[in-house]
């Protein structure tokens, strides 16, 4: 990488650090952090290793401003991706003798390309049905008897509902798997989705600027992710001083990696807030586990001396309506009182009702009052929703 990527030769440089330097875990922490920023700042091919004709794949994050970081991927980074969506599957169930209809997203998305290169690894049978509407996606679902769905857990519940208004039998579909992710998901929702689509639900984690999919999944003992140590170098920090953080505690994921060749990355500041978890799984892997991801550090407020952030509104809200509509969090300042508001995406006879039952709940996790209100959905652009999950308006 020294020698390779220009960018992490410089940040070595300045800090008078040589590769030779690095000999123990602990040295490791000299090492300087690479952030999206960096990335950014180095767009296109800046933070690439190979030359381009080494680099058979590029796909993108937009991230939480819209820009593009570029990722790279070589002939052997394939190979390995394969080899960790793999992983992923088998954890979840999955065998070469299983139906696996992806319905994760094709394209500068990372999701079903990963997906499926893993489960095609595997020698099972791949239906793409990304962009099937969800009436179609059952049809498929029946008609090619898919054992194993995977998608968002938002897509799965919008397929178990239209099953359930629909009075389609469950026995009329041959489901056994659901690997979801992508966005978070509670414990009642992976109970709704077991119970209704007859199914076994997992989690799995990843980001494009790392692999994608692949880099942390469930098994099926449901007991936590496991991290793919042999191919990545996770730690967890504070994200104010950046140390790390006593064992169990809540901090930043910061992720390097150990095999790509394209896109190599050297203590990548996720920006996902999770912590390790102790002990052995009982399902014998003996690597290390994290909690899902609990939210982000960037999205995090303190009001009231309360830290809040939206991982603790959509906790609520899957807990309390079983899915998770648009959402906004507005935090205000009138004669030195803040105040929070939460504005839902909500529709239906049944949308008032709902919002105070959230109401309620919400106030309750936080200890504070909360203004709950109605919005239209059309209020909510997809990218903008994205990127401002918490409107801040207290300095403004």
């Amino acid at each position: 990488v020294y020698a390779h990527v220009p960018f992490y030769r410089k940040n070595f440089d300045a800090l008078g650090i040589e590769p030779s330097d690095i000999k123990t875990l602990a040295d490791f922490s000299k090492v300087p952090f690479t952030t999206k920023e960096d990335l950014r700042e180095n767009y296109p091919y800046g933070h690439f290793a190979t030359p381009l004709r080494d680099v058979v794949r590029i796909h993108a994050s937009s991230g939480t401003t819209g820009s593009f970081v570029a990722v790279g991927y070589s002939r052997n980074d394939i190979k390995t991706w394969s080899n960790l969506t793999a992983r992923v599957l088998v954890a979840g169930g999955v065998t070469k003798d299983d139906v696996v209809q992806v319905a994760f997203s094709y394209g500068l998305f990372t999701g079903g390309f990963g997906l499926t290169y893993g489960a095609e690894r595997l020698g099972a049978s791949v239906i793409p049905t990304a962009h099937a509407k969800v009436p179609l996606q059952i049809k498929i679902m029946k008609d090619f008897k898919s054992t194993a769905l995977l998608c968002t857990p938002s897509l799965a519940l919008q397929i178990l509902d239209y099953i359930k208004q629909s009075d389609i039998p469950l026995a009329s579909l041959s489901l056994k798997w659901g690997l979801f992710g992508a966005e978070p998901w509670s414990e009642r929702v992976r109970k709704e989705l077991e119970a209704g689509l007859g199914i076994t639900a997992t989690d799995n984690y990843g980001l494009s600027e790392i692999i994608g999919p692949g880099v942390a999944f469930e098994c099926l003992e449901k007991n936590g992710l496991h991290f793919n140590e042999d191919h990545f170098l996770a730690e967890i920090v504070d994200p104010v001083t950046l140390k790390p953080v006593p064992a169990g505690e809540l901090g930043e994921l910061v992720v390097t990696t150990l095999t790509k060749e394209a896109f190599p990355m050297i203590r990548y500041r996720t920006g996902d807030l999770t912590r390790f978890m102790p002990g052995q799984c009982p399902c014998g892997r003996t690597g290390v586990r994290m909690t899902p991801v609990l939210g982000r550090n960037d999205d995090i407020v303190v009001m009231r001396g309360i830290k809040v952030f939206p991982s603790q509104i959509e906790e609520v809200l899957l807990d309390t309506l079983g899915r998770l509509p648009e959402y906004r969090i507005i935090i205000e300042r009138d004669k030195g009182v803040d105040s929070i508001t939460t504005r839902l995406g909500l529709s239906g006879e049944n949308a008032a009702r709902e919002m105070e039952l959230f109401k309620k709940r919400i106030e309750e996790k936080l200890g504070i009052g909360v203004v709950a209100e109605l919005a239209d959905v059309d209020e909510f652009s997809p990218i903008e929703v994205k990127a401002r999950r918490i409107l801040d308006k207290r300095n403004t």
